[in-house]
């Protein structure tokens, strides 16, 4: 494998440990300065409608969500654990690459009680700026448009 599809697998999946982690402060730095972060539902994604459930655009966007999250939102603690499948990753004719990733998350509450979250797949547009992968755009598709309303971490 090239280094630059090992540096992009390196990028998803230090994304997933530190959300995992509780690492958030960090989360928009995996992003080029302009990138974008969606949260939408695999029929939403079928139907064209690129709006969803969340949408980050740019890094201040992001920041100001995961400021708002510890200053501002109440919300029953929990975390998450990732469990990611292998990236299919392909470089277009732009330079760029695409990934997708399927993912099932699994989020346990403050009780000790666990139960799966969240299904679905990364879809991925990386950027590479100065020799490191950088998200330009990414897509949650989530297989479910039941979603829990206890949806306060990026997934």
């Amino acid at each position: 494998m090239s280094a630059t599809k090992t540096a992009i697998e390196d990028l998803i999946i230090a994304y997933a440990h530190d959300i995992d982690d509780g690492q958030l402060d960090g989360w928009p730095g995996y992003f080029c300065e302009d990138g974008t972060y969606t949260i939408l539902t695999r029929e939403n994604l079928a139907a064209g409608l690129p709006m969803g459930i969340m949408y980050c655009q740019g890094r201040g966007m992001m920041s100001d969500r995961i400021k708002a999250m510890k200053e501002a939102n109440i919300y029953e603690a929990h975390t998450y654990c990732h469990l990611l499948g292998r990236s299919q990753i392909t470089e277009t004719s732009n330079g760029s690459y695409q990934a997708r990733t399927n993912f099932s998350i699994i989020r346990t509450m403050q009780d000790g009680a666990s139960a799966m979250f969240a299904v679905g797949k990364y879809l991925d547009v990386i950027e590479m700026q100065d020799g490191q992968p950088l998200f330009k755009a990414r897509r949650v598709v989530l297989e479910s448009r039941r979603v829990d309303i206890l949806l306060v971490y990026p997934l």
